[in-house]
């Protein structure tokens, strides 16, 4: 989709416009350039979609941008909470397409949102749901940024992870001009500390990305050996892990920071001891942590969950080596709390 494209092509959605776009277009309108920052306070700061609420834009000015602009507002058409607080809400976009987005909670008082980037996922990695759903279309900057604003209506957001449904570096320059809304000071007003992106493995993107903008980066790993890496994760075909590991090298980081490898416990597949020693060979010399991941099994899928000693020992061993690993805790395993798991019972009920 064009950044302007939207059921009614007369107009722009302001929310698909980042901050220098909304500058241009408001230049085009004649208009001076604080009305950019006036505008995205409204947007973000205040959640205000209604341009005649603008009280301290004129009425001529309200007018003209009603005759050219809308700005989009989200409410989810499903929600579903877990007993730990992990909420996992399911939107419905314009055309008829859906996306999950989930806000798992870190304590009391912080939370962490977990967003989509397209709509299904071209990737088809052999373990994850979303892909079994084919690939649709990519998400636009609006629908990206509206699953933040619609979920920060129930409380404030502390971090925001892109590694829900879709691969973001599949959809670079939307997720860049998303993540340019996020970081504007204005707008949503996040660091780039708090914002983590994932990716499967896209090699040049992930250069072409670092060359845009700063963000944390989380690749999904998944396997120590091109072999299984292979059967997960068909993106290894073309980017095997050794052309992987050094654009992770490459990639730029700020001081104290480190790439975070994401590895998906399966059992009898990549849990041994032996993968555990591979990760420290491919990871030895690099600013990194590993996010360690039991498998969430799911219907339809033949991978299962390793047991407790077998993960424990997993840790133990890069814990004993030198690596960060850090085992993610199962948030709202009492809901359909994996990645696609929501919006496939729906459309299952639909059906």
């Amino acid at each position: 989709m064009d950044v302007t494209e939207t059921l009614d092509s007369q107009k722009v959605d302001l929310k698909n416009l980042s901050p220098s776009e909304l500058l241009e277009f408001l230049a085009g309108m004649g208009k001076e350039r604080f009305r950019c920052e006036q505008l995205l306070r409204w947007i973000y700061k205040r959640g205000v979609t209604d341009l005649e609420q603008m009280t301290d834009l004129s009425k001529v000015m309200r007018s003209e941008l009603a005759d050219k602009a809308y700005i989009s507002d989200w409410q989810p058409e499903a929600v579903e909470t877990s007993s730990d607080g992990t909420r996992k809400f399911l939107f419905r976009l314009a055309d008829g397409s859906s996306v999950e987005t989930v806000r798992i909670p870190m304590d009391k008082e912080r939370s962490t949102l977990c967003i989509s980037t397209q709509v299904g996922c071209a990737m088809q990695c052999d373990f994850c749901l979303t892909g079994t759903f084919g690939f649709k279309r990519n998400l636009t900057a609006s629908e990206i940024v509206n699953q933040v604003c619609a979920v920060a209506k129930e409380g404030p957001i502390n971090n925001v992870v892109l590694m829900g449904m879709g691969e973001p570096l599949h959809n670079l320059d939307n997720v860049v001009r998303a993540l340019q809304i996020l970081y504007a000071p204005a707008g949503l007003d996040y660091s780039s500390r708090k914002v983590t992106l994932s990716t499967c493995g896209l090699v040049p993107q992930m250069a072409e990305l670092a060359q845009r903008i700063t963000v944390n980066l989380a690749v999904s790993l998944n396997a120590t050996s091109d072999e299984v890496r292979d059967r997960l994760m068909p993106i290894n075909r073309r980017y095997p892990l050794a052309q992987l590991m050094a654009a992770c090298r490459k990639f730029p980081l700020a001081a104290h920071r480190r790439i975070t490898f994401e590895y998906i416990l399966i059992r009898d597949l990549n849990d041994s001891i032996a993968d555990a020693k591979r990760m420290i060979k491919l990871l030895h010399g690099m600013r990194a942590k590993v996010n360690l991941i039991p498998f969430n099994e799911h219907e339809g899928s033949n991978y299962r969950c390793p047991d407790e000693k077998t993960i424990s020992a997993f840790q133990t061993y890069l814990l004993n080596h030198d690596i960060v690993a850090i085992r993610r805790a199962s948030k709202g395993q009492d809901i359909s709390a994996a990645c696609g798991q929501l919006k496939g019972k729906l459309e299952k009920q639909l059906s």
